[in-house]
């Protein structure tokens, strides 16, 4: 039902790639119109997360338009998103995000997948004094002191904190992690954080590393981490890498009684690439669908969404799909309580943002990240993610290989 619905709001454009979604009826003015623009990352290293993105706001704009479009100050508006594929590629991802705001002339922008390229995009937002949300939890993209910025996933320290405390806590007799990371800005920020966080619980930090975007051979590290034979290895990166990564230190035989990868056991891709590698994985995420949130928006459950994912697409959900829901959810709120498309007056109501969603809570702080709640850690566990903690979602003890 949902595919056939959203099937019926499409409408293609042959020009450069553009998609444009969501008018309710042909011919609607344009000033009767909230534009929204998405640069996506539609194809290169980071289409299976852009996919997820442009699902998400299909799902949340088909239900929006369905009941009339979003209400402006006593007046339903039909929603029009506006999206271009940026290739994966930072710096065509600036130039969309311009294209959007002056040829396209949207209302506001909604940042790629990935905290380098919100980054970019936010920069140009921020020029143009336009509001952005973003799906990025990244203290360095959230501290340059853009107003514009809004990132519906909590801080990444969150994550560093949980996993200490619970995998301390289930082998007591960890004394020695090694640290792989990729030199991106998100994954960077995670290799750091977990040094420091490690180190101040009295770990040894035994291996320590960052390799280049785009790095395909990574034995030289996985032999480095067996022959320093840690308690604990703990890898960053995107999807394809942390697969890479995992593969080879098969390979090698580089193992751990823990193997973390962030975020990779987040994402079935991750598990369908690697198979039985995959198992006993743990990782940390910011939603998973176990959640039981109920909420004022278009889904209103955990639940809702769930379903309404899996039935257009035939996956379960994960963070990708749920944070970028909530921030479409987030802007429409902050355009309801604003009564406007005025960005001065919408900018204040995402500063004062306070609702419940499927998703959880939504609250922005001062630098635009969403307020720190407990934040699901995860493992794979025959062939499926499983929580360790927090306490109310658990639904597996943790193994140890």
């Amino acid at each position: 039902m949902v595919k056939g619905f959203l099937n019926r709001l499409k409408l293609a454009t042959a020009a450069v790639g553009v998609v444009t979604l969501g008018l309710v009826t042909q011919g609607v003015a344009a000033d009767g119109v909230v534009k929204i623009g998405a640069p996506l990352a539609l194809s290169g290293g980071l289409a299976a997360e852009g996919a997820k993105q442009k699902l998400a706001y299909d799902l949340w704009l088909a239900r929006v338009n369905a009941d009339s479009g979003i209400n402006v100050g006593g007046v339903k508006m039909p929603v029009e998103l506006i999206t271009y594929d940026y290739q994966t590629d930072g710096k065509r991802a600036s130039q969309l995000a311009e294209k959007l705001i002056i040829d396209d002339k949207v209302d506001f922008l909604t940042a790629p997948f990935g905290s380098g390229h919100s980054k970019i995009t936010a920069g140009v937002a921020e020029r143009y004094g336009i509001p952005i949300i973003a799906v990025a939890s990244s203290e360095p993209v959230h501290n340059q002191g853009f107003k514009n910025l809004f990132g519906t996933l909590a801080p990444s320290g969150g994550l560093i904190d949980g996993m200490l405390d619970l995998f301390l806590k289930k082998k007591p007799d960890t004394k020695k992690i090694a640290i792989y990371g990729r030199d991106d800005v998100f994954p960077k920020i995670m290799a750091t954080l977990m040094s420091k966080g490690a180190t101040a619980r009295g770990l040894e930090v035994v291996y320590e590393e960052l390799y280049p975007v785009g790095t395909l051979d990574h034995a030289t590290a996985t032999v480095g981490m067996r022959s320093a034979e840690p308690d604990w290895i703990y890898v960053t990166g995107y999807t394809e890498d942390l697969v890479l990564v995992r593969k080879q230190m098969a390979e090698q035989g580089a193992s751990a009684p823990i193997i973390t990868m962030i975020t990779g056991p987040a994402y079935r891709e991750f598990v369908e690439n690697l198979g039985p590698l995959a198992e006993n994985i743990t990782s940390a995420t910011w939603w998973h669908y176990s959640a039981a949130y109920t909420g004022d928006d278009v889904f209103g459950t955990t639940q809702a969404f769930y379903d309404a994912v899996k039935d257009a697409s035939g996956e379960e959900p994960d963070y990708v799909h749920a944070s970028s829901a909530a921030a479409m959810i987030a802007l429409q709120k902050a355009i309801e309580t604003a009564g406007s498309l005025d960005r001065d007056a919408v900018r204040k109501a995402l500063q004062e943002l306070k609702i419940q969603t499927f998703y959880g809570p939504i609250s922005f702080r001062e630098d635009g990240l969403n307020d720190n709640r407990n934040l699901p850690i995860i493992q794979i566990q025959d062939g499926k993610p499983v929580i360790l903690a927090p306490a109310d979602l658990t639904t597996s003890e943790m193994r140890l290989n």
